[in-house]
């Protein structure tokens, strides 16, 4: 059987990376592409398409400017495919607050004489005012003119609310954006799917985030062509949802974190109805450690035989293996991540005090960033080793290998990792490692030093065995990356497709009329 064509939904995409999940996808579409998946990647936030050149990238900014691939030559959506209604059209038109009137009126004229040239998105910015930030701004601007409200809001043809807006004194891009508002939204709560406003990244209001991204999903998947959906984590279940309605195809989810991961206990209700929702809605569910594989069963009720493991990979750059060394005086302790509940990093900072009181030409650096960032900072301070700690705050690019190259010993303390790509990362660089017993990644990793997160006398005890004893430090080093060689994206791929070809068979025996109900 060929390999399946896959509409994949993913939250991030170098060079948009905040944690391990933008590194997933890339790898994994890599290696995908490589077993002969054509595959097609939608982002709720425009990227730099030079790191995906192997594979089809959707954004709104590239819905709007009629390509989404890396070469530039995916044609437009004919206009006429798409929009059934001048209310349509009105809701589709590009909405800036600073444009003249001038070149608002221009769009304005197009729109009222039917001949819009393409679709573009309804992008009002950033705002935390709601689904349309500008509403109240709005209304306020149409009270100061005087017009009674019912004049227009009650009218069904758009030309003629623009008519007697613009007749009103309202400026022309306020006036599109009430059409809008009133013709397709009379509570101006929901955008409609034709007029999504993103803005990708992890701030604001991320259910409706979810809702807006489904919907993006939902209008630019009506010309692509896909055998499965491949969605990733939370914030794109609803996408894969709505898609499975739609089309028929399987969807397959790819649980990267779970709520109790990111929260511990107190986790957020509404995201867990979402994750819940989405894993019990999906014909397959893809865990990327046995450790999250049983959180499923146990937090989520899934049945053990409705999901795969999927280890994830690293890709290592043959190159980077021979970055020298930065000689200096101290010794290097690493910890490489975000600075969050999850990642464990008072544990870290507890591990160091007990060190830095037997072994003092130590230097522990902290690489990343996160809601306790302020927090480890000043529980360094409080311990009286803030000296002997350096935060660079976040990495990307050329400075990843940079800080490896420093270290002796990478740490992840981690309270609930359900993977873990970094240390396999840090093996990659001939780093030794220790890691958390409760993550992903210790199942996988046999030359790695493990550690319960809470025991941070057994974690001290150990970073001092590795700096101390060269022969330790060296097969740590030796083994690791041999062994971290194995563990590959390729791999990865394959149990995908696995995991593909059972869905799209489990779907093939389900009557049409039951699927996804």
């Amino acid at each position: 059987m060929s390999a399946p064509s896959v509409l994949m939904l993913g939250w991030e995409f170098p060079p948009f990376i905040t944690g391990g999940l933008g590194t997933a996808c890339h790898g994994l579409t890599r290696a995908l592409k490589e077993a002969g998946c054509d595959v097609t990647f939608v982002l709720p936030r425009a990227v730099d398409h030079s790191h995906a050149s192997h594979v089809r990238l959707v954004s709104p900014e590239d819905l709007a400017t009629g390509c989404s691939t890396s070469d530039a030559k995916w044609a437009p959506v004919p206009a006429a495919r798409i929009i059934e209604s001048t209310a349509e059209a009105a809701a589709s038109i590009d909405v800036h607050a600073a444009d003249s009137p001038a070149s608002a009126r221009a769009r304005q004229e197009a729109l009222l004489r039917g001949t819009p040239e393409r679709i573009d998105i309804l992008r009002l910015g950033s705002t935390n005012e709601g689904a349309y930030g500008s509403v109240a701004r709005t209304r306020e601007v149409l009270r100061q003119s005087g017009t009674p409200l019912e004049e227009w809001s009650g009218a069904s043809d758009p030309r003629t609310m623009m008519a007697r807006l613009i007749a009103s004194g309202v400026e022309p891009a306020l006036a599109w954006e009430q059409v809008v508002i009133d013709q397709v939204l009379p509570e101006a709560a929901t955008p409609p799917a034709h007029a999504v406003m993103l803005t990708g990244g992890y701030e604001g209001d991320l259910v409706l985030a979810a809702e807006r991204y489904a919907q993006f999903c939902v209008q630019s998947a009506r010309e692509l062509n896909f055998d499965i959906i491949h969605a990733h984590d939370w914030l794109t279940y609803p996408a894969g949802l709505a898609l499975a309605r739609l089309t028929g195809r399987p969807l397959v989810v790819h649980v990267h974190a779970t709520e109790f991961d990111r929260s511990g206990t107190h986790v957020n209700q509404q995201v867990y109805n979402i994750e819940r929702r989405g894993m019990h809605g999906a014909v397959r569910v893809m865990a990327v450690s046995n450790l999250t594989r049983n959180l499923l069963v146990n937090r989520y009720g899934l049945s053990p035989n409705k999901i795969d493991v999927v280890y994830n990979g690293v890709e290592l750059e043959p190159a980077s293996y021979g970055i020298k060394r930065i000689e200096r005086g101290e010794r290097i302790v690493l910890y490489f991540g975000r600075i969050t509940m999850q990642k464990g990093p008072e544990y870290f900072v507890r591990a160091a005090k007990r060190v830095l009181e037997v072994e003092k030409n130590v230097r522990f650096v902290v690489a990343g960033s996160g809601d306790l960032a302020s927090s480890m900072i000043e529980m360094a301070a409080s311990l009286g080793i803030g000296g002997k700690m350096t935060f660079t705050g976040f990495l990307r690019g050329r400075d990843i290998p940079r800080v490896f190259s420093m270290a002796d010993l990478y740490v992840m303390p981690s309270v609930s990792e359900p993977f873990g790509i970094a240390p396999l990362e840090a093996m990659g660089h001939r780093v030794p490692v220790i890691i958390s017993r409760n993550s992903g990644v210790s199942e996988v990793l046999t030359h790695a030093l493990k550690v319960d997160f809470w025991d941070v006398d057994d974690m001290a005890n150990k970073i001092v065995a590795v700096l101390r004893h060269p022969p330790l430090r060296a097969e740590l080093r030796d083994r690791g990356l041999f062994e971290v060689r194995g563990i590959t994206w390729d791999g990865a791929a394959k149990r995908c497709i696995t995991s593909y070809q059972s869905a799209m068979n489990a779907v093939r025996r389900i009557p049409a009329g039951l699927r996804h109900g």
